[in-house]
C-alpha cells in the first residue's frame, strides 16, 4: 500500500508537468485555432537556452530562466507571424503541417548544435525528503504540483474575468463577429502564442531536472501533454489539469507494478485517452467543415511511353552506380514508398495520419520473423509482411471513423508510439539471439542473389521496380470508381454519405492500402541488410515523412520522389555533398526550411508545378493531340428515355429533434407520396433544416420514426438511407470542389460491386453515365460544363449541379433544402418547372424546403408549416393561405401576394 501511495505522489509531480505543457497547447489553440505540434520543440529550445546561459556562460540560474522563457515566447510569436498568419485561410491540416515544419527545423538545429545525448541538469526546487501519510517523497514533486495548480487557477481567472480572456473566447467562437466588435484576431492570436510558448519554455526548464536534458526527451513529452489537452477539449484549464494528473499517476503506478510489460507505462494512458476520444467523436462532421481549402490533386493519368523510357533509364543508371550511390537510390525509393502511402491516406482520403513509420516497422517485423523463425524465402516473407500489416492498419483506422483532422493525427501518432514502445523496443520480440535485430540473412529473389550488402545495385533495382508497381496501383485507384469515392470523402464526408457512399468503408480502404504500401517500404528497408533493425522505424519520423509529402505535393504521384530527396542519406543529400561537402548533415534542417517555404508560398507542393510543365511540354510535342473525348452526355443525340424512380412513399411520424434543452423539431409527422411535391415552410429557426437532417440521418439527437416504403430506416446510417432511396441537396451546396462536374455526377450514380475495391487496384473501372443522369444533365443545362472544375461554375450553375447530383442517385424521395436561394426570378421559375417535372415525369416524391413562398405555393401539391419546430398547419396551398395560424406566424415575413 505504501508503494501505491508513494508512486501516486511521484506521479502527481510528473502529471503536473504534463498539465503545464498542455496548458500552453490549450492557450495557442484557444487563441488561434491551431494545434501546435511544435510546442515541445519550443519548450526544448527554452530549456537549452537556459542551460547554455547558466552552465556555459555563468549566468545566475533565475535570470537564465527568464531568458529561456522569453526566448520560447519570442519563438512562438515568430512562428505565428511568419508561418501561421500567412496560412490563416489554409485548411486546418495545412496549418497542422506548418507546426510540424517548425518542429522539424527546431529539432534539426538542436541536434546539430547539441547532439542527442542526455545531459543531467540540477534543478533549483527543494529536493529534501518529506513524509506525507507515512510515505516519503521528494519535496520538488510537491512544488511542481503547487505550481501547476497555481498556474491553472491564474489561467482560469484570466480567461474568465479579464478583457483579454473574453476577447480570446469571442475570437474562438466567431472571428468575424469579434472583429466587428473591435477585437483583432491577429493581436489575440499573437498574445496567446506568446503566453503559450512562454509556458512551454517554463515547463521545459522545470522538467529537465526530472527527465534530463535531451532533444528527444523534451519533444516526445508532447504526446502525454496532448492527451491531457484532449481530455480538457482544448478549452478547460481545470479539466486539463485533472487529465494531466491522472495520466501522470497511471504512468507512475505502471512503472512500478507493470514492469513486466515493455512500454506499458507510456502506452496505456494514451490508449485510454484515444478510446475516450473515439467514444465521444462523431461519425460525420458538423456543417461547415467542408469549407477548408484542401491541397490540389493530380489526375492519376499514366503516360506509358514516357514511363517506360524513364524506368529503363533509371535501371541503367542503377546498374552503373557505385555502391554508395546505389544505397542512396535505395534510401530515396523506400522513403518515396512511405510518402506514397501518405498520398493515399492523406492526399486522396483526407485523413491526417502520423503512423506511416509504425506501419512500415510492422511490415518489417512480420516479414522478419517469417524469414527468421520459419525460414520463408524473401518473396513469401515480403508478401506476408505486406498482407499481415493490413489488419494492423485497419486497427489504426478505427479512430478515423469517429474523429478527423488534428485529433486523428494525435491518435495515430500516439498509437504508433505505443507500438514502437511495446514491440519495436522489446528485445524479446525485436531481436533474435546473437543479433542486434531479427536475423534474416542474405536475400535471393527467384534464385538470384539480391543482397543489399553483396549486390547493392541489384537490390536498388528491385526496390525501383517495387516503387513503380506501387505507384501504378495508386494511379489506378486515383482514376477508378474507388478513387472518386475516396476523394468525395476527402472533399465532404456529409455530402458523400448523402449520396450513398459508405464513408467508414472508404476510410478503412484508404488506411488498408496505405498500410500495405508502408509495409512494403518497411520490408525493403529491413531486408537490405542481414538483420531487420526495428530502431530504424521511430514513430516520430512519421512527422518528417508527412512534411516531405507536402513538399513534393501530397496529392500527386510524382511528389514522393521529389519530397524524398530532401531527406538525409538520399540522392538529394549525395548531390548536395558533391556541390558542397558536408551538406548532407544539414538535410533535415534544409527539409524543414523548404517545408515552411512550400507551405507559405505553394501549399500544393512541387508536384503541381511539374504537372503543369509536363502538360505544357506535351501540348508542344503533340500539338494536334485533342483533349479527352467529350462525355456522352455532351453529344447532340436525342435524350434517352427517363427511368422512373422506384415508387416508395416516405412516412415521418412524431419526429423530434433536441439540442440540449432546445427543441428544434417537435413531433413532426408528414408523408411524401411518389410523384407528389410537399413543401415544408416556416420562419427562420422554425426547424426546417433540422427536420431534413433528422430524416436523412445527419443528427443523432432525433426521436420518432422514418419509413421508406416497407423499410424502417429510423436507425439506418446516412449512406444506407441514401442507398434505400432518400437523396438530398444541401442549403450550402456542399459540392465536391476537387472534382469536375462529371465526376460529381459519377460519385452520385456509381454503385461499385463488392469486388471493385480490389479490381480497381489493377484496372480502373468506369462506365457510361446512366440514362437518368444523361437526362438530368440535359434538364439542368450542364452538358457544356461536364469537364469544368466545380470552382469555375457560376453560383446558379453550382445550385443546379447540387440538385442534378442528388437526382443522379435515382432516389425515390428527393429532399431539397432551399434550392432557390440566391437565384434570380427567371432562374427560380425554371427551377420550379424542373421540380415539377421530377415529380411528374420521374415519379419522385419531393420534399421542398424553401423561403421563396411564391415558388412553394406554385409548385407544391401539399404544404406543411412549422413554427418553433411544431407543425401548425398542413394542407393544399389554398388551405394554407387561408389558415389564421399561418397568417399569425408569418405576420410581416411573407410577401403579401403569397398570402392573398
Amino acid at each position: 500500500m505504501d508503494d501505491i501511495l508513494r508512486f501516486a505522489l511521484l506521479g502527481l509531480g510528473l502529471g503536473a508537468l504534463y498539465a503545464l505543457t498542455a496548458h500552453g497547447i490549450v492557450l495557442v489553440y484557444r487563441g488561434s485555432g491551431v494545434l501546435n505540434l511544435a510546442h515541445g520543440a519550443i519548450g526544448m529550445t527554452g530549456a537549452y537556452v537556459q542551460w547554455e546561459l547558466a552552465a556555459g556562460q555563468g549566468m545566475p540560474y533565475w535570470p537564465a530562466v527568464v531568458c529561456g522563457v522569453l526566448a520560447a515566447a519570442t519563438l512562438g510569436v515568430l512562428t505565428h507571424l511568419l508561418v501561421l498568419r500567412p496560412l490563416r485561410r489554409a485548411s486546418s491540416p495545412a496549418r497542422l503541417v506548418a507546426t510540424l515544419a517548425v518542429f522539424i527545423v527546431l529539432t534539426a538545429l538542436a541536434v546539430k548544435r547539441y547532439g542527442d545525448s542526455l545531459e543531467l541538469v540540477p534543478g533549483k526546487l527543494p529536493t529534501r525528503l518529506l513524509t506525507i501519510g507515512g510515505v516519503t517523497v521528494s519535496e520538488d514533486r510537491v512544488w511542481l504540483l503547487a505550481i501547476a495548480v497555481a498556474v491553472t487557477a491564474v489561467l482560469h481567472l484570466l480567461y474568465k474575468r479579464t478583457l483579454f480572456g473574453l476577447g480570446t473566447t469571442a475570437v474562438a467562437e466567431n472571428e468575424g463577429a469579434a472583429a466587428a466588435l473591435g477585437w483583432s484576431p491577429d493581436v489575440i492570436a499573437t498574445g496567446n502564442w506568446a503566453l503559450g510558448s512562454a509556458l512551454a519554455g517554463l515547463t521545459g526548464i522545470l522538467i529537465v531536472p526530472v527527465i534530463g536534458l535531451s532533444v528527444t526527451g523534451l519533444t516526445t513529452l508532447l504526446l502525454s501533454a496532448l492527451a491531457a489537452a484532449l481530455v480538457g477539449r482544448f478549452s478547460s484549464f481545470p479539466v486539463t489539469l485533472a487529465g494531466g494528473l491522472v495520466i501522470g499517476i497511471v504512468q507512475s503506478e505502471l512503472t512500478r507494478f507493470g514492469s513486466g510489460v515493455t512500454g506499458l507505462a507510456s502506452s496505456v494512458p494514451f490508449l485510454c485517452i484515444a478510446l475516450v476520444l473515439v467514444a465521444r467523436g462523431q461519425a460525420l462532421p458538423l456543417r461547415g467543415t467542408f469549407l477548408d481549402r484542401l491541397p490540389a490533386l493530380g489526375t492519376g493519368r499514366v503516360r506509358p511511353v514516357p514511363l517506360v523510357l524513364a524506368v529503363a533509364l533509371a535501371l541503367l543508371l542503377v546498374s552503373l552506380a557505385t555502391p554508395l550511390w546505389a544505397d542512396a537510390i535505395t534510401n530515396t525509393l523506400v522513403l518515396s514508398l512511405i510518402i506514397l502511402s501518405i498520398v493515399v491516406v492523406t492526399g486522396y482520403a483526407g485523413q491526417v495520419s502520423l503512423a506511416a513509420y509504425a506501419l512500415a516497422g510492422t511490415g518489417a517485423f512480420i516479414a522478419g520473423h517469417a524469414a527468421a523463425d520459419w525460414g520463408w524465402p524473401f518473396e513469401l516473407a515480403l508478401l506476408t509482411g505486406v498482407l499481415g500489416t493490413i489488419p494492423i492498419g485497419l486497427l489504426f483506422a478505427l479512430p478515423a471513423v469517429r474523429t478527423r483532422g488534428v485529433n486523428l493525427a494525435i491518435i495515430t501518432l500516439g498509437l504508433g508510439t505505443t507500438l514502437e514502445a511495446m514491440v519495436f523496443q522489446n528485445t524479446d520480440l525485436a531481436t533474435t539471439p546473437g543479433s542486434d535485430g531479427i536475423a534474416v540473412g542474405r536475400q535471393t529473389l527467384f534464385g538470384i542473389s539480391v543482397s543489399g550488402l553483396d549486390h547493392p545495385q541489384r537490390y536498388a533495382s528491385v526496390v525501383l521496380v517495387m516503387f513503380v508497381a506501387a505507384a501504378l496501383v495508386v494511379a489506378n485507384v486515383r482514376r477508378s470508381r474507388t478513387g472518386r469515392r475516396l476523394i468525395a470523402v476527402r472533399a465532404n464526408e456529409r455530402a458523400a454519405a448523402a449520396l450513398g457512399i459508405d464513408v467508414r468503408a472508404a476510410k478503412l480502404y484508404a488506411f488498408g492500402l496505405s498500410s500495405a504500401i508502408a509495409a512494403l517500404a518497411g520490408v525493403l528497408t529491413g531486408f537490405r541488410s542481414t538483420s531487420v533493425v526495428l530502431s530504424d522505424f521511430a514513430s516520430f519520423d512519421s512527422v518528417t515523412a508527412l512534411g516531405l509529402a507536402v513538399i513534393g505535393g501530397v496529392g500527386f504521384l510524382v511528389g514522393p520522389l521529389f519530397g524524398a530527396t530532401f531527406a538525409a542519406g538520399t540522392v538529394g543529400a549525395r548531390f548536395g555533398d558533391l556541390v558542397l561537402p558536408g551538406l548532407s548533415e544539414w538535410m533535415p534542417l534544409i527539409g524543414g526550411v523548404v517545408l515552411v517555404l512550400t507551405l507559405v508560398g505553394n501549399q500544393d507542393g512541387i508536384g503541381k508545378d511539374l504537372g503543369r510543365q509536363a502538360a505544357a511540354v506535351e501540348r508542344r510535342v503533340f500539338p494536334r493531340r485533342r483533349a479527352a473525348v467529350r462525355p456522352e452526355a455532351a453529344r447532340t443525340e436525342p435524350a434517352p428515355t427517363v427511368r422512373r424512380a422506384a415508387p416508395l412513399p416516405l412516412q415521418v411520424r412524431d419526429l423530434t429533434v433536441r439540442y440540449g434543452g432546445v427543441v428544434a423539431v417537435d413531433g413532426l409527422s408528414l408523408d411524401v407520396e411518389p410523384g407528389r411535391v410537399v413543401g415544408l415552410i416556416g420562419p427562420n429557426g422554425a426547424g426546417k433544416t433540422s427536420a431534413i437532417d433528422a430524416v436523412t440521418g445527419f443528427t443523432r439527437a432525433a426521436a420518432g420514426s422514418v419509413r421508406l416504403g416497407e423499410h424502417d430506416v429510423t436507425r439506418a446510417p446516412v449512406h444506407r438511407r441514401a442507398a434505400a432511396g432518400l437523396s438530398r441537396s444541401f442549403q450550402s451546396l456542399e459540392l465536391f470542389e476537387d472534382m469536375t462536374v462529371l465526376d460529381n455526377l459519377y460519385a452520385a450514380c456509381d454503385r461499385p460491386g463488392r469486388w471493385a475495391y480490389l479490381t480497381d487496384l489493377i484496372r480502373p473501372g468506369s462506365r457510361p453515365l446512366p440514362a437518368q443522369v444523361l437526362v438530368a444533365v440535359r434538364e439542368f443545362g450542364l452538358q457544356d460544363s461536364l469537364d469544368r472544375p466545380v470552382g469555375d461554375l457560376s453560383y446558379g450553375e453550382r445550385r443546379l449541379l447540387a440538385i442534378a447530383r442528388a437526382v443522379a442517385a435515382s432516389p425515390s424521395v428527393l429532399l431539397l433544402d432551399e434550392p432557390a436561394a440566391g437565384l434570380s426570378d427567371d432562374e427560380t421559375r425554371e427551377l420550379a418547372h424542373l421540380v415539377r417535372r421530377l415529380a411528374a415525369d420521374w415519379g419522385m416524391g419531393v420534399l421542398l424546403v424553401e423561403h421563396d413562398v411564391d415558388m412553394v405555393m406554385s409548385v407544391c401539391d401539399r404544404v406543411v408549416v412549422l413554427d418553433f419546430g411544431r407543425r401548425i398547419c398542413a394542407g393544399t396551398p389554398e388551405e394554407v393561405r387561408r389558415d389564421p395560424a399561418v397568417r399569425a406566424a408569418y405576420l410581416g415575413e411573407l410577401e403579401p401576394e403569397a398570402m392573398a
